[in-house]
């Protein structure tokens, strides 16, 4: 009898209450890889082709999460966002990753501030032409937009303010689905100061899933502050430099 496992490790796992000592806890892909992103080639395949992401977009989410492994499919690509003549402002990509630093303090867990300059963004981006991956177009609508946070405070915010149609959540319900534009609010001020601290506001697979959820366009809005975090482990170090890399990365 032959078993086989499909997962991937680097998404997030269900929440749980129970407290499991040494790592019985662990899923089995955990178990058996470890902080292994991509699975050896003695140890089985690795689905290296995203069908989802554009190739602006999986350039980081392969370099920083999988090794530099995960490709994106070539019709991946045809999926744009249509930049209108002489706009100048900060949406100024057709695909991949944009990053908007909003100055704030003493948020932890929502940021009003973020919350606005989101509003402004959305409805720049409503209305603008989208190419999907078929290369059919058509106008974009509060459907094809999802905005996803840390906190269910800010999920509070965002839903006030952007009205009933915005596809507003967090991380964790939104894992599995997909958009044309995604929206990550980082919310805290201070990394360190935050709820359930740097190691959750920070965490690769957090980050990870958010991002990954774009089939174009990733934009992340954060307070500048957050690359000041302090680190307590080498583990927080490789946290605070994979933030780095995202907002200061070639890939937008």
């Amino acid at each position: 009898m032959h078993y086989f496992l499909m997962g991937d490790q680097m998404q997030l796992g269900q929440p749980s209450q129970g407290c499991h000592p040494g790592e019985r806890g662990l899923s089995i892909l955990d178990y058996l890889l470890h902080k292994t992103p991509a699975i050896p080639n003695d140890m089985g395949i690795f689905l290296n082709k995203t069908y989802r992401m554009h190739s602006a977009v999986n350039q980081f989410i392969s370099d920083a999460i999988y090794e530099g492994k995960l490709t994106a499919s070539p019709e991946n690509d045809l999926q744009r966002v249509r930049i209108p003549d002489g706009y100048q402002g900060t949406l100024n990509k057709e695909a991949g990753i944009i990053t908007v630093p909003v100055m704030h303090q003493e948020n932890t867990q929502a940021s009003d501030e973020e919350a606005e300059q989101i509003v402004i963004l959305a409805n720049q981006l409503l209305g603008r032409i989208y190419t999907d991956k078929e290369g059919q177009k058509r106008c974009i609508e509060w459907k094809d937009i999802m905005f996803v946070v840390p906190y269910n405070h800010q999920v509070n915010k965002l839903k006030a303010a952007l009205g009933k149609e915005a596809k507003v959540g967090s991380v964790d319900k939104f894992q599995g689905q997909e958009a044309a534009i995604i929206f990550l609010s980082m919310c805290a001020s201070n990394a360190n100061e935050s709820p359930r601290g740097l190691n959750f506001l920070f965490d690769k697979s957090r980050i990870n899933v958010a991002l990954s959820r774009a089939k174009c366009l990733a934009i992340v809005v954060y307070s500048p502050a957050l690359v000041e975090a302090s680190a307590a482990n080498i583990e927080q170090l490789a946290m605070i430099n994979l933030f780095c890399m995202l907002i200061n990365s070639e890939y937008y």
